[in-house]
């Protein structure tokens, strides 16, 4: 990421000292939408046991991928299969 010059730099000090961000009240502001958004695009969370984890986790790595690209390739060759 490029350096900003000192011009650039004095500009936004004066945007954010003049219009500071407002939060909103009830999860309306910015930081509050953006976390909600995220939410929504992460994954969920489950528990598996101990064998079942280093299974995955023996298969991503001999394929050189993720755990959960392991997972997910394995659900959609079921949804394919049921299909």
């Amino acid at each position: 990421m490029p350096d900003l010059t000192e011009e650039e730099y004095d500009a936004l000090d004066e945007k954010w000292t003049k219009n500071p961000p407002k939060p909103g009240p009830n999860g309306t502001g910015f930081f509050a939408q953006r976390k909600e958004a995220l939410a929504a695009e992460s994954a969920r969370s489950i528990t598996i046991d101990s064998f079942t984890a280093d299974y995955l986790l023996t298969r991503a790595i001999a394929a050189h991928k993720t755990p959960a690209d392991i997972i997910g390739d394995m659900v959609r060759e079921q949804i394919a299969a049921s299909a």
